[in-house]
């Protein structure tokens, strides 16, 4: 039996059913990728629902909620509802590799959206790319996930922790003009991109004013020691890398001994409910992040139509979760952008014409978004992300202050 033959025979076949029932070659083409039949869209996820970054499982019960608002409100997506398979990874990379396994090899998904962490993405990096399966719009903002040459199945979605890490450093040789500045950050990828950044900002002089670095491990139990290493230095400016848990360890702690510096924390940790609360509010106040999110609990967006749409839909939709953390609002604003590329998508959702979408954004209005902030991308551009403005915790909410930063071209430097 010639086999080749046959599969010709048998493709042709189905390319002449595709086009007798009006649906053309795209949808001939569709039906041929994982995840796809002619109902449904199968789309996976690995999270930590459970261990040291557990306060960002919620970023994914968000998304899991609009997923099923589209479902329940469009029908899904031109015609095929979103089925969303999440899974427990516990911020483990050799966890997550597991999972990812099963969503490729068993569950047979189109695409993995929205995993979350630097270490475990880096863990599937090369999984993912060897099996062209888009890993699209990771949950963390490493600069090395914007390479469409050498990884061309892997984007993310927010600003960059390097770029994010030269808006404060801008700052503060602006305004600061005695720092000493002490900083803390988490032993790998993720702290390691931020602190890059942060000291390319800062320039060779700049530097100099850098009097200790501290690291830490997920695995450590607090980060006390650190941050009365931190204070003992004579540090007067803080540039805090770290997950949400140790971040509510850090603001309390240098309460708690009498250390306030000027308190830069990173945006991934800048929840309110997650982190500030935990550590204590008057711990919290005076706290400076990088933010590119409408705060659903800012009275600035009282009135603002999609912070109205938002908090409905969280009422509807995830009435467990609280609108008024920023992870939540995150959650949300990243699956209307997965929703974005599937509908434009159309027809033809293989997983190279799912790719092809997602790298020619022509700077769409996402809802939550900032003013002034738009989702773009280019072929070589893979930077979705590149604007945010600094915001300051007053001991009851963040209030924007000063302008927008823009850090297109940051990431390629």
């Amino acid at each position: 039996m010639n086999v080749a033959h046959t599969s010709k025979k048998l493709l042709a076949a189905a390319l002449t059913v595709a086009l007798m029932a009006g649906g053309g070659v795209a949808a001939a083409w569709a039906a041929q990728d994982e995840g796809v039949t002619a109902s449904e869209i199968k789309i996976g996820n690995t999270a930590p629902y459970s261990g040291p970054a557990s306060a960002y499982g919620t970023i994914l019960k968000a998304s899991a909620a609009y997923f099923k608002k589209i479902n329940a409100e469009q029908g899904g997506v031109n015609g095929r509802k979103i089925v969303f398979i999440s899974y427990d990874d516990g911020y483990s990379p050799p966890r997550t590799v597991e999972m990812t396994r099963k969503l490729v090899e068993q569950d047979h998904v189109l695409l993995d959206y929205g995993p979350l962490g630097t270490p475990c993405n880096s863990a599937i990096w090369a999984y993912m790319n060897r099996h062209k399966v888009p890993q699209l719009f990771v949950f963390t903002g490493a600069s090395k996930w914007g390479d469409p040459k050498g990884h061309p199945w892997t984007m993310g979605w927010q600003p960059t922790y390097s770029s994010e890490g030269m808006v404060y450093a801008r700052y503060i040789l602006k305004n600061i003009p005695n720092a000493k500045i002490g900083i803390l950050y988490q032993n790998d990828d993720y702290g390691k991109d931020y602190v890059r950044g942060f000291k390319l900002g800062l320039g060779a002089a700049g530097r100099k004013r850098i009097v200790m670095e501290q690291t830490y491990e997920t695995t450590e139990p607090t980060i006390d020691s650190q941050i009365v290493n931190l204070k003992n230095s004579g540090a007067n400016v803080f540039f805090d890398v770290t997950i949400p848990k140790f971040a509510s360890q850090a603001i309390r702690k240098a309460y708690e001994i009498g250390w306030h510096p000027v308190h830069f924390l990173n945006n991934v940790s800048a929840s309110t409910s997650a982190v500030l609360k935990p550590a204590g509010l008057e711990a919290s106040k005076g706290l400076i992040t990088a933010y590119y999110l409408k705060d659903a609990s800012d009275p600035t967006w009282k009135d603002d139509p999609d912070t109205k749409e938002y908090v409905a839909f969280m009422k509807k939709y995830y009435p467990q979760g609280n609108p008024d953390d920023t992870f939540n609002v995150f959650g949300y604003a990243s699956a209307e952008t997965m929703v974005w590329v599937l509908k434009h998508a159309g027809n033809d959702l293989s997983r190279k014409h799912i790719m092809e979408v997602a790298s020619n954004m022509p700077g769409i209005r996402i809802p939550m978004l900032l003013p002034g902030i738009r989702v773009r991308t280019t072929p070589a551009d893979w930077y979705p992300i590149e604007q945010a403005q600094l915001e300051r915790f007053d001991g009851r909410r963040w209030v924007l202050f000063g302008r927008l930063y823009d850090a297109s071209g940051m990431n390629r430097r």
